[in-house]
């Protein structure tokens, strides 16, 4: 099993314990970080049959029909050649291997992201996407493009789905360090003046406080995800 795009590796090293005995998971991202970040994750689950590799997923460097299954976490919709990345994709699966994705929905079916990303944009901190297929969160949003992309890229069998999800945490404080963790533009909003960043988080906040309660921060989330068959 291929994990691309795989980052600290939550999810394949989850599926690498359904595999044992017998299977092996290689684990890989594109930066060298990620995947010494899912190294130590896989060593302190004491897993012993994960690898671990540096790999560009529109240029996968394993042989053809390699692999049984791939996942791909929020990962092709990042990607600047998506089409590239699921070609390689079925390229290195083996006929009737399957891909397991997941990209994030509409920005309307995702607050959470859609409201942090504008305002952090608003404030001169970040550069807004160049079109709304450009690589970033919301690149492959729409189920039907999704859907031709895996046509075109040779998969069948294909599944779509939305899977509705809440981004929380116990205060808008914590959320917004986590939120920060995860975007790119965290170190440009960490990086700017206090008054900058202050003013960034203020605004969210008050976008943000419908989702607001005593109870703490509870935001809808939406992602996409498909299934398809080599």
């Amino acid at each position: 099993m291929l994990d691309l795009a795989a980052g600290p590796g939550e999810v394949g090293l989850l599926a690498a314990e359904l595999i044992q005995p017998g299977g092996v998971l290689i684990s890989s991202d594109q930066s060298e970080a990620m995947v010494e970040l899912a190294r130590a994750r896989a060593a302190e689950l004491a897993l012993g049959n994960v690898e671990f590799r540096v790999i560009n997923a529109e240029s996968i460097d394993l042989p053809v029909a390699s692999v049984d299954a791939v996942l791909c976490r929020w990962g092709y919709m990042l990607m600047v050649d998506p089409l590239a990345a699921l070609v390689e994709t079925r390229r290195v699966l083996k006929a009737g291997g399957r891909v397991s994705l997941a990209v994030w929905g509409s920005p309307a079916a995702n607050p959470w992201l859609a409201v942090s990303s504008r305002v952090i944009q608003e404030h001169g901190l970040a550069e807004p996407p160049a079109s709304e297929t450009a690589p970033g969160a919301f690149a492959l949003s729409d189920p039907e493009r999704l859907r031709a992309m895996l046509e075109e890229a040779g998969f069948v069998d294909i599944e779509i789905d939305a899977v509705d999800l809440v981004r929380g945490a116990p205060s808008f404080g914590e959320w917004w360090e986590t939120q920060l963790d995860m975007s790119p533009s965290g170190p440009a909003v960490r990086e700017a003046p206090s008054d900058v960043a202050g003013a960034v988080a203020a605004a969210v906040e008050a976008q943000l406080a419908p989702y607001t309660s005593g109870d703490g921060v509870a935001i809808p989330a939406r992602a996409i995800v498909a299934l398809a068959s080599a």
